[in-house]
């Protein structure tokens, strides 16, 4: 792979002639010759790999692309200007030039936290996100390879649920450590020192310059940034996640196991980490307290930061903690993770929300506005013990529906609500259903429908970025669709019969992506069933300029 590959003569000259595939293709193999040379010491080729990942035009395309597909696509930053068309993209892309490029101050936004607090979240521009993008591209591989090994937030191929089970892992045997320190940083991404960041994370230096010092725009009037990589940006995750790179390291230098006396002894430390909190476990609440705490806030302070004193608690296995909607507790004689009580009444009460908010919704828009809500919190708490939170979760929206149908119809009996909105389905006789215009059956999604599965850990060690692991993520990403599929004909036989790829886009169909079964009106006036991307899906059923959607979608 040389620059020929990116020759202005053989691009694409419109949007919707790139060929994504390609652009993909290009950007991991030299991700993955980043990574190869900064294993074999060679600095200097791991700039000039950089340099050209963040000066290719596929590199460039795909920062675009990943700007304008995804959630935020649609908020602007101070600039007001959005690339909603492909000819706007396009031109976006030819205009990602370090040569001249000077940065936005960024758009001052609050969002509520859980504790009634404001969370400030800064906003860049479209085309500094795409910049940002365009970078972190060129940095991941390199970030990827140096972190610690057990740390799971903003990272590729790794997620929450990696994290809980090495919860379990480190704490779910009878000699394994009894207490758990749960710490959190004091606004982590506000007050990471700007010295260290130029001088410790390895990417071109003016241009990560330029963004700390960009400021940011409240209440119309420009204040400075001296501290912080700020949240909203694109890059900031992978900053925060290196600044944060070496604590596991650290510790496990301090504590490891050795002899004593001629007997064997470990401190049973242990280090856990997704994003800016973690928990370390230890023998006794007096090493964590005197030996691990003084460690960690030493390690902090080196880079402008210090411990949340109000959230950074020690806590006793028996007693049990809440770590990323989970809770981890000892029960007799085994380890058990289930939802935790606040990760289950934000559900509620999310659920809630949207019920009482719409009650003269049709019955058909109420159902299409809650799976997507109920289908996310399922597939998050379906890898912990949840079956008796699933029963008690399908009982409290049906509560919720009933009075939301009562209401609808003050005058009407019990029984003549219920024949109207629930019906028998399968087993189930209680099913809030509706046939829609298209004479399609559209069903509630209900927690209990779902299998409790154990979740398939990443290895600690294992990177997308580094060539050796390639086969290994195949593997496990195939392994994990049959194991999503299983017992469930229908779908097994469509990934099959299509060999794990989506028809539409032609990529490989993984977990992390989503699938959904569509049935598509061929022109035989067959139907043909298929199983797509999620957002392969979207597109089509969306599709513009068409005043009926092409599909009729088949929900999971």
């Amino acid at each position: 792979m040389n620059g020929k590959t990116c020759a202005t003569s053989d691009v694409a000259k419109a949007w919707n002639r790139i060929d994504w595939n390609k652009a993909e293709a290009y950007v991991k193999k030299l991700q993955m010759r980043i990574v190869k040379a900064h294993q074999q010491g060679r600095t200097g080729k791991v700039k000039s790999l950089q340099w050209l990942l963040t000066h290719s035009f596929y590199g460039r395309a795909l920062a675009v692309k990943r700007v304008t597909s995804n959630k935020g696509k649609k908020t602007a930053g101070v600039d007001k200007i959005l690339w909603s068309t492909p000819k706007l993209k396009y031109e976006a892309i030819l205009s990602l030039k370090r040569r001249g490029y000077k940065p936005l101050p960024l758009k001052r936004v609050y969002i509520p936290k859980k504790n009634g607090k404001m969370r400030p979240l800064s906003i860049p521009c479209m085309k500094d996100r795409a910049m940002q993008t365009l970078y972190k591209f060129a940095l991941e591989p390199i970030a990827e390879i140096t972190a610690d090994p057990n740390s799971y937030g903003f990272r590729a191929k790794r997620c929450v649920q990696d994290a809980i089970e090495q919860c379990f892992t480190c704490l779910n045997k009878r000699k394994s450590p009894k207490w758990v320190l749960e710490g959190d940083i004091k606004g982590c991404f506000d007050n990471i020192s700007h010295e260290w960041i130029l001088d410790n994370i390895p990417m071109d230096k003016d241009i990560l310059r330029k963004w700390l010092k960009s400021g940011y725009i409240e209440t119309g009037r420009l204040f400075p940034t001296d501290l912080g990589s700020p949240q909203g940006s694109s890059i900031s995750p992978t900053i925060c996640n290196m600044v944060l790179d070496g604590l596991e390291v650290k510790l496990k230098e301090k504590y490891y196991k050795r002899t004593i006396g001629g007997k064997p002894y470990s401190p049973k430390v242990n280090f856990i980490r997704y994003a800016d909190d973690f928990i370390v476990t230890g023998e006794s609440k007096e090493l964590l307290e005197n030996g691990v705490l003084p460690i960690i806030r030493d390690f902090l302070s080196e880079r402008g930061l210090e411990l949340s004193e109000e959230k950074t608690v020690i806590t006793h296995i028996e007693d049990g903690f809440d770590f990323l909607g989970s809770n981890i507790r000892w029960y007799k004689d085994k380890l058990l993770t289930k939802p935790s009580k606040k990760n289950y009444k934000a559900i509620i009460s999310k659920i809630r929300e949207i019920i009482k908010k719409n009650p003269s919704m049709k019955q058909e828009d109420l159902i299409r506005k809650l799976n997507p809500v109920i289908r996310g919190w399922v597939n998050f708490q379906k890898y912990n013990v949840s079956s008796q939170a699933f029963e008690r979760f399908d009982f409290d929206v049906w509560r919720c529906l009933w009075q939301w149908c009562k209401r609808r119809h003050p005058k009407k009996s019990h029984k003549w609500i219920a024949k109207k909105y629930f019906r028998q389905v399968g087993k189930r006789s209680w099913t809030f259903s509706v046939k829609t215009l298209d004479s399609f059956e559209l069903h509630l999604i209900y927690a209990t429908d779902t299998n409790i599965i154990r979740w398939l850990k990443t290895k600690s060690e294992a990177t997308p970025f580094d060539e050796k692991f390639t086969e290994y993520f195949e593997d496990r990403d195939t392994e994990r669709m049959f194991r999503e599929i299983n017992g469930r004909k229908k779908l097994n036989a469509l990934y099959k019969a299509q060999k794990g790829i989506c028809p539409h886009c032609g990529e490989v169909i993984t977990v992390e992506r989503g699938f959904r079964i569509h049935s598509e009106i061929g022109a035989d006036f067959k139907e043909k069933k298929m199983l797509l991307h999620a957002e392969c899906h979207r597109a089509l059923y969306y599709l513009k300029n068409t005043d009926e959607p092409a599909l009729v979608t088949q929900g999971l």
